[in-house]
């Protein structure tokens, strides 16, 4: 971040904490006029700021891609569905659409019913050769190798682990994979971003049935279906949801 940024950072808090002050204050008062019903006390703020907006916002990523992916399975009805290091916020959501296991390296520990949590990596699921109808990982083989999650450095671990993926994959089963695509790289130890020919590449047993595209700016465009790879290229870090099928 560059020095007139840090400048006008450091001065926009400085402006929200006096606002902070002041609305406690005037809302102390208020409280008193009341009757205290609640107590109120300095010691016990909270402070949230920065989000008295005109928008709501949200992580466009992680909303929109799980909305992409739900809606999948709202079409398709698999009898279960199996996730692999997905969003927690997807299973627990998904699962009161069809019934989902998930396999985790770390599993959550989360109760629903009509969902299952168990151990499994990403580099050797514990299932049969195409033996899964309906499978997803999203959001996670970008991480593989990078050893941001404790996992040993491997520049080959996201390959391994799409291949893996690949394995599972029943005739006629469907893969719901999602990964950040648009200029490739590796943003060692975050992330890597891929081109849309990478993830197309990867898969080369199954065939893409659908691409959505999330791209970096809201003026482009939102949750875009079948969006052209051309579109992907442009962009920086965008996020790319690729509905793949083996063929029966």
């Amino acid at each position: 971040m560059g020095l007139i940024k840090k400048l006008k950072k450091k001065r926009r808090k400085r402006r929200q904490k006096a606002e902070y002050r002041r609305e406690f204050e005037e809302f102390s008062r208020m409280s008193a006029a009341a009757g205290n019903r609640l107590p109120l006390r300095w010691e016990d703020r909270w402070p949230v700021l920065g989000e008295n907006t005109s928008e709501s916002g949200f992580d466009r990523h992680y909303i929109y891609h799980t909305a992409w992916a739900t809606r999948v399975l709202v079409r398709t009805k698999p009898e279960l569905h199996i996730d692999v290091s997905s969003s927690v916020y997807f299973i627990a959501l998904a699962s009161a659409v069809v019934p989902i296991r998930q396999y985790e390296f770390r599993p959550p520990n989360m109760v629903l019913d009509r969902l299952e949590t168990r151990q499994g990596s990403l580099l050797a699921l514990p299932l049969d050769d195409r033996s899964v109808a309906s499978l997803s990982c999203m959001h996670a083989v970008e991480h593989v190798g990078l050893g941001r999650y404790g996992d040993p450095l491997d520049p080959e671990g996201d390959l391994k682990a799409m291949a893996e993926l690949q394995r599972v994959v029943a005739p006629g089963g469907q893969l719901l994979f999602v990964v950040p695509v648009g200029k490739p790289r590796v943003q060692f130890n975050a992330h890597r971003i891929y081109a849309y020919e990478h993830i197309v590449e990867a898969f080369s047993e199954l065939e893409l049935e659908q691409f959505a595209l999330i791209p970096d700016e809201p003026e482009t465009g939102h949750l875009m279906v079948d969006a052209s790879p051309a579109l992907v290229a442009e962009q920086k870090h965008g996020c790319g949801c690729f509905l793949f099928r083996r063929p029966a």
